[in-house]
């Protein structure tokens, strides 16, 4: 089947990307590691020592990244519907976290000590009709906060992928009752045509 020039402007915008290379060369699994590296680098999210967790973390790009910086004696709990391939100090739970076998899963892994950080990168399979997909990211990140709300640690931090769109400043508004600090990110590896950005928000209020 004959591939459509959409399929092939995209396959090589795909291979010139120089996050794309970057990130064969760096062996990361995913040009996304750069979206949450300038974050870090930004922010200061990570530190040695914390629990991250890690939502929607196939193919594991943002668990690469997070594991680096919590170091030896940091944790990073991933989960995903998804199969990932392990990743050295990375436990990784498959299934739906809004099912109870495995959002208690995640709880028992964590214990007592509750996370530091709670990151998402996920976004749904897109149609390309605003109409569809706005309201299914909104879903995705809503599920995201409310996962964060019970695994944050007081003073925690949740960064999330969120599109501009409808829902988008009244969730905006419901982190800032939660956090102390609310600001939206657009890293550089962002593709420019994408409506993706980044919430960064710091200072869980329990």
């Amino acid at each position: 089947m004959a591939r459509s020039k959409s399929s092939g402007d995209w396959l090589k915008e795909h291979h010139d990307d120089k996050y794309v290379n970057q990130a064969k060369q760096d062996g990361y699994r995913s040009r996304a590691c750069y979206k949450l590296i300038e974050l870090q680098e930004k922010d200061q999210l990570i530190k040695p020592g914390m629990t991250v967790v890690d939502l929607g973390s196939a193919p594991g790009g943002w668990s690469q990244v997070a594991v680096k910086y919590v170091g030896d004696h940091g944790r990073v709990l991933a989960s995903d519907i998804l199969e990932m391939n392990p990743i050295a100090g990375v436990h990784f739970i498959q299934g739906d976290f809004t099912e109870d076998s495995v959002y208690q899963s995640l709880l028992d892994y964590l214990g007592n000590n509750k996370a530091d950080l709670v990151i998402s990168d996920m976004a749904p399979n897109m149609s390309g009709m605003s109409a569809i997909d706005q309201p299914k990211s909104m879903y995705l990140i809503e599920l995201a906060f409310e996962m964060a709300q019970n695994t944050l640690k007081p003073g925690g931090a949740f960064v999330a992928k969120i599109f501009h769109g409808e829902g988008f400043d009244e969730y905006i508004k419901s982190l800032r009752q939660q956090f102390n600090k609310v600001v939206i990110r657009k890293p550089e590896s962002s593709r420019a045509r994408s409506k993706e950005t980044y919430v960064v928000a710091t200072g869980f209020i329990q």
